[in-house]
């Protein structure tokens, strides 16, 4: 019994230190955007602010002001009421009537095989009428300079695709413990430098939220045609630009924009099952992820409970003891580094185990629903 718990003692803490080294090494590579652009060749730049919009009464009038208060480069903000069923068209008719760098634009109805997001963002995308497409959901906030910045960092690692996380803004629990680990799973679990230096389609990741373009390359990898069917188009456009031969990069967002992605435990859960299956709740990828992420983060905490109670004929102080509660100190100091370094919310930090857990909660839901044919209800679709 007792070599079967040190050899699980071992494997938790090898499974938390992996993480934690590969956040401290990517850090460096996750920095954020110059402060501006410098001039193109041609003398003229311009970027179309692009927001696919339904049912966002309740918050695109600030997305809007935000995004009218971009300064530093030439814009336009072209806003597709995707079918809303409330005021969202009529804010935003208002707001074009006003101010002639917004302009509104209505989705056609959606033809079968596709997305709603990804066909919206694609009718925008046609309809831009600027070199720089910046792709933006309704729920977020810019910064002034966001756009300018978004460009010079496209420019600074000649990228045809830059994406950001913005500030994830969090309001009940649920969010509280769940919505940060967007960080704790890109920065633990996928080498930056790979991102920065290959085009290799398996280190593309963004974010959905935030997706600055070049028109001509984005046309040319078909853009969100290519990945039409997709949910998870922050993962799967920056790849189908690689798979064309581009460079896409990620730059650390959180003083460009922020959003509050969700509201509530409801949407907390329906929101990150609708996308978890073309992530780590595939079929390949979730016993793997269930090892990296459980094995790391909650198995430790569980080892020391059960050690903790002597009921195995352990010491307090014991060498299987100790590896358990070095491991359990490596997942909250990681934990709380990245509470401190993206201004999440401290509640994450001592729950971290139990957060950890409900993700892995939230993919296996995902993977049954998907083993059954059954889907997740979105703003009046449903998402197979």
């Amino acid at each position: 019994m007792s070599e079967a718990l040190r050899l699980a003692a071992g494997a938790s803490l090898t499974l938390a230190a992996i993480p934690a080294a590969l956040t401290l090494a990517n850090l460096p590579f996750y920095r954020r955007a110059p402060s501006a652009a410098s001039p193109t060749k041609t003398g003229r730049r311009g970027v179309s602010i692009l927001i696919p919009a339904r049912d966002e009464g309740h918050q695109i009038g600030a997305t809007l002001e935000a995004a009218c208060a971009t300064r530093g480069i030439e814009f336009e903000v072209v806003v597709l009421d995707d079918h809303s069923s409330d005021d969202t068209a009529e804010q935003v008719a208002r707001r074009a009537a006003a101010d002639p760098r917004v302009r509104l634009e209505v989705a056609p109805a959606l033809p079968a095989g596709w997305n709603g997001k990804q066909h919206a963002c694609w009718r925008l995308a046609d309809r831009a009428r600027y070199e720089w497409l910046l792709f933006l959901d309704a729920d977020v906030i810019l910064a002034p300079d966001a756009a300018n910045r978004l460009v010079a960092a496209a420019e600074r690692s000649s990228a045809a695709l830059v994406s950001g996380f913005p500030r994830q803004r969090t309001g009940t629990l649920l969010e509280h413990l769940l919505i940060p680990l967007i960080h704790f799973v890109l920065l633990g679990f996928l080498p930056l430098i790979g991102t920065r230096y290959t085009r290799l389609p398996g280190f593309g990741a963004g974010c959905g939220q935030l997706v600055l373009a070049r028109r001509g390359p984005y046309v040319d990898a078909g853009g969100h045609r290519a990945v039409k069917s997709s949910r998870h188009d922050g993962l799967q456009l920056p790849r189908a630009l690689r798979r064309a031969g581009y460079r896409t990069d990620l730059v650390d967002a959180i003083d460009l924009a922020s959003c509050r992605m969700y509201r509530g435990a409801g949407e907390v859960w329906r929101g990150l099952t609708k996308n978890a299956t073309e992530g780590m709740a595939s079929r390949i990828g979730l016993p793997v992820w269930s090892v990296l992420l459980l094995g790391g983060q909650v198995a430790p905490f569980l080892l020391v409970a059960a050690l903790a109670g002597g009921r195995h004929g352990l010491e307090p102080g014991s060498p299987i003891l100790t590896t358990a509660l070095v491991a359990c100190l490596v997942a909250l100091v990681h934990r709380a580094l990245l509470a401190a370094r993206f201004r999440q919310s401290w509640w994450g930090v001592p729950l971290h185990p139990l957060a950890v857990a409900l993700l892995g909660a939230v993919q296996y839901h995902a993977r049954l629903l998907a083993e059954l044919g059954r889907g997740v209800a979105w703003k009046g679709r449903v998402h197979v």
